[in-house]
């Protein structure tokens, strides 16, 4: 497969059948991506891996935690245009290949608790950081990520990276004995796309070229 195929072809899915992820591949993609660009080298990015038994042991553990706040702030606290458009326009396209109509405040707070159930994917990572990394850091969580998501794209697999486990560190930490120096940026779940899921035919819109980017 192409870089440029992988890319185009990515998507986040919400939807996993069960067939079972080896931990040599994840092993094999997750040493892959670990080539990602990163400032200095520092290599910021804390990754522990739950697969096999050990994710229905984690959904047990989670039944015991309440969501909190997370530790950074996922979106601005007043998203301006155009990206509050972006954003909103996404959720109602999402909602819509859902049937789910948006006065149904109940089915779409279920729907968002699929997250916690990692959409039903067999396998899954947290990736943490040191709380003294800067923004910098922060940015090499993101290429390694992205690098991760286009290896599994390569190898066959789906993905979803959420930020909503922000929203669950006392539980995840918790479980995966995460030292009080490392906080969580995100969940990743992977595993086999459902492609008769309709919510995994959404493709996100991106916007013109001349909308965001200027010759100087």
């Amino acid at each position: 497969m192409e870089v440029s195929q992988a890319v185009k072809q990515r998507k986040s899915i919400r939807g996993f059948l069960p067939n079972p992820v080896e931990d040599d591949v994840l092993s094999s993609l997750l040493e892959k991506a670990a080539r990602a660009p990163s400032g200095g080298n520092v290599q910021p990015w804390r990754v522990y891996v739950i697969n096999d038994g050990r994710m229905n042991d984690f959904k047990t553990h989670i039944k015991d935690f309440a969501l909190g706040e997370p530790e950074y702030p996922i979106y601005p606290p007043k998203l301006q245009e155009p990206y509050r458009t972006n954003r909103y326009e996404l959720g109602e396209e999402m909602y819509a290949l859902l049937g789910i109509p948006r006065e149904d405040k109940a089915a779409r707070l279920a729907n968002m608790s699929k997250n916690y159930d990692f959409f039903g994917a067999p396998a899954a990572f947290f990736c943490f950081v040191d709380r003294n990394m800067g923004s910098a850091q922060w940015s090499d969580l993101g290429m390694f990520l992205q690098t991760f998501m286009l290896l599994a794209e390569e190898a066959g697999l789906g993905t979803c990276a959420q930020e909503a486990w922000a929203m669950h560190q006392e539980a995840v930490a918790a479980f995966v004995k995460s030292p009080e120096n490392e906080m969580i940026f995100c969940g990743m779940s992977i595993g086999y796309p459902d492609w008769e899921q309709p919510v995994n035919s959404l493709v996100s819109k991106r916007m013109p070229l001349d909308q965001w980017c200027t010759w100087a």
